[in-house]
C-alpha cells in the first residue's frame, strides 16, 4: 500500500511516501536525542522505611509538600499570602522547588 504526502498544498505536487524518508529519519534521531543520558544500568534509590523500601521520589514529594505547608503559614503570619494573585501555582512551584533540591541534596540526582 502507498501512502502518498503533499509536497506543497499551492503547487498541487504529490510525492511517494519513500522519497519522505530522510525527512522522517532525521525526525527521529533528533526526538531520540534527549534519551542519551538516559542508562539503563543501576536502579533508583530505595529508603527503608517501616521494614519496605520507598522510592526516593515519593519522600522528596512528601518533604516538598510539608515545605509548602510550612512555607504557606509563614506567609499567612507575614501576610503575603493575601497578595499573591494565584496561590494554588504558586504553592505548587514552592512545592516542587523544595522536593528538588532535597533530591538534588540528598541523593545527588
Amino acid at each position: 500500500m502507498t501512502y502518498w504526502c503533499p509536497v506543497s498544498a499551492r503547487s498541487g505536487r504529490w510525492w511517494p511516501r519513500g522519497a519522505a524518508a530522510p525527512l522522517r529519519a532525521a525526525v527521529v534521531c533528533l526526538a531520540a536525542l534527549p534519551l542519551a543520558g538516559c542508562m539503563t544500568t543501576g536502579t533508583a534509590p530505595a529508603i527503608p522505611l517501616f521494614g519496605a523500601y520507598f522510592p526516593s521520589w515519593l519522600l522528596c514529594a512528601l518533604i516538598g509538600i510539608l515545605g509548602a505547608v510550612i512555607v504557606r503559614l509563614v506567609f499567612i503570619r507575614a501576610g503575603l499570602d493575601d497578595a499573591l494573585p494565584i496561590r494554588l501555582p504558586v504553592y505548587v512551584c514552592i512545592a516542587a522547588a523544595i522536593g528538588f533540591a532535597v533530591s538534588l541534596l540528598g541523593f545527588g540526582r
